[in-house]
């Protein structure tokens, strides 16, 4: 059985860092139809408002071991977010993405427990719903794609790793398996692909996750034609041409494409299966702007005669800051431009303005930063060429959204987690 190719091949070797958090394993999570389990790092220094990343383990594997094999708590320790490691229980541990249950959103199977997860944990330490991300490895990979497809209005961004798109390892007869997807012998126009994916959350018109794909050359478990495959899907889905806007080598044997700011592909030279190593990690937070100024905490203590009171509080490295915004509306519609300007002391070196658009509101797209949403929560991130603000420094970016009547301003801005004063 082809799946016995995965057993042999996706070992992690990384050895678990040394902490003082741990693992622990949360149980009445939600809904869980196919009886997955939840493991959660949080670490001891956690953001106010953290990020949240699900981090989903490879078939024969288990959130335990994804976690003391690949390097996201230790990246957690370092900028504050929150990581959930779930377990597949079925034979095989590997993840459902093949069935009709599976590839629909709220449809049932694996991925209405992860959602479950995901809300348990934003709900129990405050998570930001404009900063949840998705990762995986093989099983895990193709349950990233899955996840993104179904579930664009709560993920940000995610990161496969040898993996295959949304939609391609679907069966009808109940098999887990798909042998022709696999082989990379299931080839679609960027359209199709793209219409797959968006057939997973029908009448969905939001903004739709940025991806970035990993994929070795010599994988001969779920085959490297898959990897442009996905390249197909995500363009198409992001309205994107299939040509790059740019290529690059990172590091020696790496070609890494980009497709505007929304998607970005890896491809090594010469790699199999078991392609994910020390470093990745990192350039997969960076993707996903979880190293971004701001994120981290800071922790204070102050001590008197009688009491020792410790508090945790994000940091402000931007100093003050500004947010002009403008509205432009029609009927049920409108377009803002806002314009953020630096009124610190010290350089910005990569922002994050995030605000709450008025009830109603809802983004559809955006210029010159990503923007992410989570109902009318919005966080809006630099884009390569405007990430860094002298002081006194401004730059515009702008949105288009929906409205149901009010078409007003937000109330309040932070840049980096620190409170702007508005015009």
């Amino acid at each position: 059985m082809l799946v016995a190719a995965l057993v042999a091949l996706l070992t992690f070797v990384a050895a678990p860092q040394a902490r003082a958090a741990s693992l622990v394993e949360v149980t009445g999570f939600g809904a869980n139809p196919s009886g997955l389990r939840m493991h959660l790092y949080v670490p001891d220094r956690v953001a106010s408002r953290p990020a949240v990343l699900l981090a989903v383990h490879y078939c024969t594997g288990s959130g335990p071991a994804f976690h003391s094999g690949t390097e996201y708590a230790r990246l957690a320790d370092q900028h504050g977010f929150v990581v959930i490691y779930p377990s597949a229980t079925r034979s095989g541990n590997c993840f459902d993405v093949s069935s009709p249950q599976a590839l629909r959103r709220d449809g049932g199977s694996d991925p209405v427990g992860l959602m479950s997860m995901v809300r348990h944990t934003l709900q129990r330490y405050n998570g930001d719903p404009a900063r949840v991300f998705v990762t995986g490895t093989s099983s895990g990979a193709m349950m990233t794609n899955v996840m993104l497809a179904n579930y664009p209005d709560v993920f940000a961004a995610g990161a496969p790793f040898a993996g295959v798109p949304d939609g391609c390892f679907a069966t009808t007869d109940g098999s887990l398996w798909n042998s022709a997807c696999a082989n990379g012998t299931v080839l679609k126009t960027p359209a199709q692909w793209g219409d797959i994916a968006r057939s997973a959350y029908p009448g969905y018109t939001g903004p739709r996750p940025r991806v970035q794909t990993w994929h070795g050359t010599q994988d001969d478990t779920l085959r490297y034609p898959n990897f442009g495959e996905q390249i197909d899907q995500w363009t198409n889905v992001h309205g994107l041409s299939t040509t790059p806007t740019s290529t690059d080598y990172p590091q020696p044997n790496w070609t890494r494409t980009r497709y505007g700011d929304k998607v970005e592909a890896i491809s090594l030279q010469g790699v199999g299966h078991n392609l994910m190593a020390s470093g990745m990690g990192q350039r997969v937070i960076e993707f996903f702007g979880l190293d971004t100024p701001g994120q981290n905490p800071t922790t204070t203590t102050t001590t008197t005669t009688t009491t020792t009171t410790t508090t945790t509080t994000p940091p402000n490295p931007s100093g003050a800051c500004r947010v002009g915004y403008s509205v432009n509306a029609w009927n049920t519609g409108l377009t803002a431009s806002i314009t953020i300007t630096n009124t610190g002391s010290g350089a910005v070196d990569g922002w994050t303005l995030a605000f709450t658009l008025p009830s109603g509101q809802r983004v559809t797209s955006g210029w010159n930063a990503t923007f992410t949403s989570s109902g009318s929560a919005v966080t809006a991130t630099n884009a390569s060429y405007n990430g860094a603000l002298a002081p006194g420094a401004s730059t515009t970016l702008g949105l288009q959204a929906t409205h149901t009547g009010d078409s007003g301003k937000p109330n309040a801005f932070t840049l980096n987690g620190a409170a702007c004063t508005t015009t």
